[in-house]
């Protein structure tokens, strides 16, 4: 009885650890196929939102035939004289990167101002970089005309982390 139990406890362990190898295999398998959202594996817009006021949605949209990951929130250039990018809004921060399949779409809210911000001006385009899995910044610059021949930005502007729907983005 107790060679049965032991041989049957052998089994299962070596059963176990093919089933791990299988799923770090699968896992890693997995990573691989997933690339970085950037400007070449996408396509960006940018709309006005009728709600709430003063923001902007900008979506992206996967245009590649494989995964990519969104991580972060966009880095972007109000205008082409911009020194730094927009500020983050750090309380969008979603529990998980956002992963899009190929024609799946991200989204980010785009605070262009408030009445608490100074300075400002109105800018007419929009530059736009992904950011890596460590916050630095990929690919090339995409810059986008904005809405109604320019758009007004001041020292508020801010914008959210990739959510994965617009009404998620539009909440900040």
């Amino acid at each position: 009885m107790r060679i049965t139990t032991r041989t049957a406890a052998a089994s299962s362990l070596v059963a176990l650890t093919a089933l791990a190898l299988v799923g770090v295999q699968a896992g890693a398998a997995t990573a691989a196929t997933t690339a970085t959202c950037t400007t070449a594996n996408t396509k960006l817009t940018v709309t006005e939102a009728a709600r709430p006021i003063n923001h902007l949605l900008l979506k992206a949209t996967n245009t590649g035939t494989t995964t990519c990951n969104a991580y972060y929130a966009p880095l972007l250039r109000a205008g082409a004289d911009a020194q730094a990018p927009l500020a983050r809004v750090e309380d969008s921060k979603p529990q998980a990167v956002v992963t899009l399949e190929p024609g799946e779409s991200a989204y980010a809210g785009i605070a262009t101002y408030s009445p608490d911000g100074e300075g400002g001006a109105t800018e007419k385009t929009l530059g736009v970089f992904f950011t890596d899995r460590n916050a630095g910044g990929t690919g090339k610059e995409k810059t986008l005309n904005l809405p109604n021949g320019g758009v007004f930005f001041n020292s508020a502007a801010a914008v959210t982390y990739w959510q994965d729907n617009a009404a998620d983005a539009l909440t900040w």
